[in-house]
């Protein structure tokens, strides 16, 4: 594998040029300026809230400092409250181009299409001669979610992606899963999967306060679609959630935006703390991968029985589809037939072997099904959250 090597020494598996506006206000220019770049690595995120959020804040700084970007347009309104300022400095001093438009300052619409346009073409035409440098699997960081799930999901696709899991930890990779809300009643066998006592009450925490926070909402993480597909209940829905973590010792647990300091296993606990004041956790599995991809994850495996098609900015994401009949009817969308396992064709550690294959040859620049056919989902809302205690990275 080759990467493109960063000034804190992480190394991108794609090298993006990130178009972000900071209030729905500037939304639409940022996307005509990213639309005049068909084909081109150029990739619209942004934020479309007005008042700030230290939560909202903290995650555009990781984004736009991510190793798969390697330059940054900032799309400004001129009177929202984001704090502009701080986050170009802090993409700024991470050694990366960037450039600020304000659009009430710089003349509207068409003077802010002009001048973004340009500079973003400049930018494309840089980054295209940036060399590659060799990159280990050992610097790899790897996420994973499921999104529409149904029976298959767990006894397939799941599991697969969990064999995977299992090799690049064993290799010296970062891997982490997700949603705590998905997990409830698999507290108890996480825990002892910990790598301290203190960490797997930590876990148990994070699922306490997923449980909680969905009764207060009266609504959980058990969608009728799921119950279409065959799942009876939310414990049924998360021993097939918790089968893509694999086998390996959990190493720690995470918030969105927190980097894992060095390999291994890790749960990332999205839940926001405090007493629910925003709503639904994550309101589509695309806000999930870009958790993810705060945390520096360079490529997302999406696990799907029922089907998606979605993408992702930033992050290549991997569709692994568990039915079979799903991935006949999605084929063109899906990266992986997982299916396989459920008709005989193949064993899960044949499909899980196959997906770490996949893994190399994306972070090796192979394009995924999503990537090809333009897809770059984001959605970035409210939340809140404190920082993890010592307990969550114990030293080991």
């Amino acid at each position: 594998m080759k990467g493109y090597l960063r000034s804190d020494g992480r190394k991108g598996i794609r090298n993006v040029v990130a178009v972000a506006y900071l209030v729905e206000c500037a939304h639409h220019v940022a996307r005509e300026i990213v639309q005049r770049f068909p084909d081109q690595p150029v990739h619209l995120i942004g934020f479309p809230g007005c008042f700030p959020n230290a939560y909202a804040q903290r995650m555009m700084e990781q984004l736009c400092t991510h190793p798969n970007v390697g330059a940054v347009l900032l799309l400004s309104l001129g009177c929202e409250s984001f704090n502009k300022y701080a986050l170009a400095e802090t993409i700024a001093s991470s050694g990366r181009p960037v450039e600020t438009l304000t659009i009430q300052t710089i003349g509207g619409t068409r003077s802010t299409l002009e001048a973004g346009r340009a500079w973003v073409a400049q930018q494309v035409d840089i980054l295209a001669g940036h060399p590659t440098i060799p990159m280990a699997l050992d610097e790899l960081v790897v996420g994973t979610v499921c999104g529409g799930s149904d029976g298959t999901s767990g006894l397939t696709g799941n599991p697969a992606a969990g064999r995977a899991f299992d090799q690049l930890v064993k290799a010296g990779a970062t891997c982490i899963f997700e949603e705590t809300g998905e997990l409830i009643g698999c507290e108890e066998i996480m825990a002892a999967r910990a790598v301290t006592p203190a960490l797997g009450d930590a876990l148990r925490g994070a699922v306490a306060k997923a449980a909680q926070y969905y009764a207060t909402l009266g609504y959980g993480s058990f969608a009728p679609g799921n119950a279409d597909g065959g799942l009876s209940t939310i414990e049924e829905k998360s021993m097939g959630a918790y089968a893509k973590s694999g086998s390996s010792p959990i190493s720690g647990l995470i918030k969105p935006g927190d980097v894992p300091p060095r390999g291994g296993l890790y749960l990332m606990d999205v839940v926001p703390d405090g007493p629910v004041r925003f709503g639904f956790p994550n309101i589509s599995d695309n806000a999930e991968i870009v958790e993810l991809i705060a945390s520096g994850c360079h490529l997302v495996l999406f696990i799907t029985g029922r089907g998606s098609v979605s993408g992702s900015a930033l992050s290549p994401v991997i569709k692994i589809c568990a039915n079979p009949d799903t991935y006949r009817r999605l084929a063109e969308d899906m990266d992986v037939d997982a299916g396989r396992i459920l008709e005989g064709r193949a064993s899960l550690d044949e499909v899980g072997t196959e997906i770490l294959v996949m893994i190399q040859d994306v972070a090796s620049g192979a394009m995924t099904k999503s990537e090809a056919l333009g897809h770059q989902e984001f959605i970035l809302t409210y939340k809140a959250f404190e920082p993890i205690g010592p307990a969550c990275l114990p030293a080991r």
